[in-house]
This record gives structure tokens, sequence and C-alpha cells, in this order.
């Protein structure tokens, strides 16, 4: 009964995660951690291995995390807002100006679940099963305005929506199944790998009025309008890449933690090809975390930890958008079709490398209560000056504050929660199709965040 009940629950959240719609724009569009534990210490504890989803962060902690199935959710809201200023063009001389307008996205409040299974086998090894979200932004923008000459007739006109094209938006959905076997050398060391499969469903609306800067419509000469750029509902893409990772505990008072994932190389988006650099293409980047674990006490453990994120790696993500003033039919002299949106060199979102740093502790109080306190900070990955293109996703926030609990009355089962809040940062820079820089209308955004999640264990 209890091996058909582990593999139902596992069936039903497996599809509640990819049915669910994944909202998360922290670092970047990677979370603040995996499991509720890891989240209360703001992702930090790399090197201090508690339940079977810390796989997910570590694959070498298999061995650590005994056999162990584990179930949660989290609760997310984030709140963006966007605002543009006034224009001295108004659409006028070929500028594309967006408003004024000042509007709040819809859509705010997700639900993100996961689930892990752990297993101990003989002589050291363990392997496991993780399933969770991560990654992904859904913003919709209601009402606003752009003005542009549509007729290239020297007049003007004023269409609903932020790009002119009705209302606008993306959303990003992300979800992950680790497979992973873990070896426990000896007492000072682990190491563990995972195949990391996974599936991605995008949509865009509303950005129709970019199509003179595809590659389609250049390479046609101006006569073919593209028919994967924008409102083409949700598509899905499927990749695969893998984790290794090291554990390493090396006394009483300090252990150590390494993970590495891969880039996960994803099959394109066929139906938004017109769109994302490389026809579509929207792999997911490489990372790499490092942490300490100082055991101060019997009752009291810090965490110090370090995460990078090679966005670079991803040319959908990482191009800038200046990149499509090379298109031959943005009238800007260029000549270069591998620029336009869908080249391989298109214009994208311009995002940089993120390096995060997290520090978090836990304290045992008495036999049942286990408090967990965190805090990270990562300069948010966009510069001011790739404004107009990441309205669609203004993930700017950078600092994380998150606390929770660990509740044990009954020994081997387990009931977590982790509460985080990311305060407001906003961000303003010139609009990039309102004329040179130094004489376009401001854009501005920002975003704060909170999330609520709660989790369950049981251990066999």
């Amino acid at each position: 009964m209890t091996k058909k009940f582990n593999w139902f629950t596992t069936a039903v959240v497996v599809t509640s995660l990819c049915a669910a719609t994944s909202a998360y724009a922290t670092n970047g569009y990677y979370t603040h951690g995996n499991g509720t534990k890891n989240k209360a210490m703001a992702g930090s504890g790399i090197a201090l291995p508690e339940d079977a989803i810390d796989m997910a962060n570590n694959p070498a902690v298999a061995p650590f995390v005994g056999d162990q199935l584990i179930v949660g959710a989290a609760l997310f809201s984030p709140t963006r807002k966007y605002e543009t200023g006034d224009s001295i063009f108004n659409g006028n001389f070929g500028a594309f100006t967006i408003g004024p307008n000042k509007i709040k996205s819809d859509n705010s409040v997700f639900v993100i679940p996961h689930i892990a299974k752990s297993w101990q086998l003989s002589n050291g090894n363990a392997w496991g099963l993780s399933f969770y979200g991560r990654g992904g932004m859904d913003t919709e923008w209601n009402g606003g305005t752009a003005t542009f000459d549509h007729d290239l007739d020297g007049v003007p006109t004023t269409f609903e929506g932020t790009y002119g094209a009705g209302k606008a938006g993306v959303n990003l959905n992300q979800a992950f199944l680790d497979i992973t076997w873990a070896k426990q050398v000896n007492d000072q060391f682990s190491f563990g790998v995972s195949a990391v499969l996974v599936a991605q469903t995008f949509k865009a609306f509303g950005v129709g009025n970019f199509a003179p800067y595809t590659e389609t419509f250049a390479a046609s000469g101006g006569t073919m309008m593209p028919d994967s750029l924008s409102n083409n509902g949700t598509d899905w893409s499927w990749g695969a890449g893998f984790k290794i990772g090291m554990h390493a505990p090396l006394s009483d008072k300090v252990s150590l933690g390494l993970m590495y994932q891969s880039k996960i190389w994803m099959n394109e988006f066929d139906d938004y090809s017109d769109l994302f650099a490389e026809q579509g293409d929207f792999d997911i980047p490489a990372n790499l975390k490092f942490g300490v674990t100082f055991h101060a006490s019997e009752t009291l453990d810090l965490n110090f930890d370090i995460e990078q994120i090679w966005y670079s790696d991803v040319d959908s993500v990482a191009n800038p958008i200046q990149n499509l003033f090379a298109c031959p039919t943005a009238m800007q002299g260029g000549m270069d079709l591998s620029s336009c949106l869908g080249g391989d060199n298109g214009g994208g979102f311009g995002w940089d490398d993120m390096t995060v740093f997290k520090a978090g502790a836990r304290w045992e109080v008495g036999e049942d209560w286990t408090w967990r306190f965190g805090y990270s900070y990562g300069k948010q990955p966009i510069d001011d000056d790739q404004m107009t293109f990441n309205i669609l996703a203004p993930a700017v926030v950078q600092s994380h504050f998150t606390a929770g609990f660990t509740l044990e009355r009954t020994p081997g089962r387990q009931f977590n929660m982790a509460v985080m809040y990311a305060p407001n940062k906003s961000q303003t820079g010139p609009q990039n199709f309102d004329g040179p820089p130094d004489l376009a209308q401001t854009v501005k955004w920002e975003m704060y965040q909170w999330e609520v999640e709660a989790s369950y264990s049981w251990r066999f």
C-alpha cells in the first residue's frame, strides 16, 4: 500500500507541476532555492543535506538524506509594474513611442509544487528522483498605447497595447526531472550525478508589431510577414542536461558542497522561431554552486554559499536588443540578416551573467522545532540600455530575506514552512525604439515579491 501511495502521489504531483504556471523571476529567472528548508535559508546550505529534494541542489547528498518522500508547494506572488515617460518624438521621424503608460501586470499569484524520493542502497550507494519547477515568468500588460508611423505615410497612429498590438506579455514554464545516483566513498566524501530532463512551455502575445525586425520579413525583401512571432498560443520544448556534485563533511565543524549543472540543451520553440535567436532556440543556462557550512554548535549551523549563472551562454537571453539595428529592414543602414529577430545573432533581452551570494542559519530549539533564516544578494542581470524588450520580463529584484521552521512531533514525519520577501527594486533607462538614447523617452520598471512554501516529509 505504501509503495502504491508513493507512486500515485508522484504521478499526481508531477502532472500538477507540468500544468502549473511557473512565475519565478528572482535571481534572473532562477529561483532563490530548491526545497522548503533550502529556501528558508535563502538558497544556502548546499553543504547541509536534510531532505530528498536537496538532490536538486547537489546530487552528491543522496546518501545522506535517508529513505524519504517529500511533497511540497509554494504560493508565489511577484508584483511587476512599468511606466514610460513623455516623448519628444511621439511616433514621428521613425520613432516607436510607448505610451506614456503606467501599468501593473496581471497574473500575480502562482502555485509551484515539488516532490522528491530517495532510496538508500548497499555499499554507500543511493539514488533518487526529484520533480520541481524553476525559472520563468508570467506577465500580462492590459491597457496602454503605442504610437508609430504604421503606414509609412508620415502620419503617426496610436494603437492599443504596450507595443501597439493589444494585450502584451509572455509566459514561460519549466518542469524538471532529476534522476540521481550517488556514492558515499567514506565519511568525508561523496559524489553524485544526475540526468536532468526538462519540459518547458512558452507563449508570447502582443508583440506582432516587431515583424519588420524579423529575419523572415527582411529575407523576403519585406514581402512576407512572419507567422511565428506572436499570438501563437503555447508551444512546448524538450531537452536534457546533467549535474555533477561533491559533498565533503571534512570534520565535525566544517562541510563543503559543490555542484555544476550543464547547459540544458532544448529543442526550438517552432511557433516562436521568428522571435527568439537561432530560430526559436531557448536553452537553459549552466550554473555552478559552492557552499561551506560551519557547525557552530550541536544546535547551530551557519551556511555561506555562492552561485554563478551563465545567462551569456543562451543567445536568446543574452544578445543585446541593439543587434536588431543591423537588420536590413530596421532602416538603420544594416545589412546583417542574422541580427534580425529569429536569426542566429538575433536581438534579445541583453542579460548578463549573474553571481548570487547567500548566507543562512539553522537553529534547533528543543526536540521538535528547528528555525531557519537567510539572506541572498545578486546584482540583477539587465543593463539600463536594454529596457524595451524587458518590459516583458522585468527580473530586477536583487535581495531576498527568508525565514522558516520545521516541526517534528512524530519521529520521521516533518512539516516545513518557508517565507520569502524580495523588496522592491526599480530600474530606469531609455526606450530603445524612441529615437537616440539621449533623447528617447524613459522606461521604468519595478518589482517586489513574496512567497510562502510548505512541505511534508516521510522517512521510511
